[in-house]
């Protein structure tokens, strides 16, 4: 595996960073989670507008362009020969003192890393998840704007510890006045009498790439009208039909929410209609790797 450090390529077990970069000390940085199809990169122009508009909103300096990191990604996967698989993508701080002041830090770094991935097995999209709703609350937009996909995960992680020995494959997020935000590392939607409803990202909930990508299908290929608002868990119990998106995740049903089924408790036919148009777009969409 060859991973990319602010324009250098190392083998993975030379690749290393400084312990006084402060997006180890303080998670001051940002990233992001991009998928690899076919020899092509998802939504690639999508994540590299989000990480700099990341980087814009806690006046971090990113040390390339957007051209350049775009190229990056690419070389990168070209060079450990994916053509299915996963990036992370991320910007740091950079090296400081031990002092929390970002100003101490002169340059910011990044780096590229590229693997397989699979998070949920076959079988779980054919018979659906289970989700509970997490004790932990989303952070206030005063506080980390969900919009901001920073290496602060910590109330992320806080969510996810919440499912072990529950049996469930996800945490339902409430903000702290109640609304749904989203789930530890997924997006959330539900169908109501064929409408398709997500959290708004005012709830705290990340504007994901993959959520952005099925609400575009949705309106523009599959003429099903969705909404963004303010829901509760009321409004979650009561759907047709609930799934997630994510990139790992791609996107797929849950047939139970806190022990009560959704619908009929299988995955549902919008549900169903939702994830073939996404798996098809994504098969045929995307930079290509290579050049044609």
């Amino acid at each position: 595996m060859q991973v990319l450090i602010d324009g250098t390529y190392y083998d993975k077990e030379h690749a290393k960073i400084s312990v006084f970069d402060h997006g180890l000390l303080y998670g001051d940085g940002i990233f992001e989670g991009i998928r690899i199809y076919n020899g092509r990169v998802f939504e690639l122009e999508d994540h590299i507008e989000r990480l700099y508009m990341s980087a814009q909103a806690i006046a971090l300096e990113v040390p390339i362009d957007r051209v350049a990191m775009f190229e990056a990604t690419l070389e990168t996967v070209r060079r450990n020969e994916l053509r299915d698989g996963y990036i992370r993508l991320v910007v740091t701080r950079g090296e400081g003192d031990l002092g929390l002041n970002p100003v101490k830090c002169p340059k910011s770094s990044y780096f590229i890393i590229t693997s397989t991935i699979q998070l949920y097995p076959p079988e779980a999209y054919e018979k659906g998840l289970t989700v509970i709703t997490c004790s932990t609350r989303r952070n206030s937009p005063q506080c980390i704007n969900g919009s901001v996909k920073s290496l602060n995960y910590l109330t992320n992680i806080l969510g996810a510890l919440e499912l072990r020995g529950t049996g469930a494959n996800e945490g339902i997020v409430l903000n702290q006045d109640g609304w749904v935000a989203e789930c530890t590392a997924d997006n959330l939607f539900f169908v109501k009498g064929g409408k398709v409803f997500t959290p708004h990202p005012i709830t705290g909930a990340l504007r994901g790439i993959s959520r952005g990508v099925v609400i575009k299908l949705c309106r523009e290929q599959l003429s099903i009208p969705v909404e963004e608002g303010l829901y509760t868990l009321y409004d979650i119990y009561n759907a047709d039909e609930l799934f997630l998106t994510g990139t790992g995740a791609e996107a797929a049903p849950i047939v139970e929410a806190d022990r009560r089924k959704i619908g009929d408790g299988t995955p549902g036919p919008v549900t169903r209609r939702i994830i073939k148009a996404f798996r098809d777009y994504a098969a045929t969409s995307g930079a290509p790797v290579w050049p044609e």
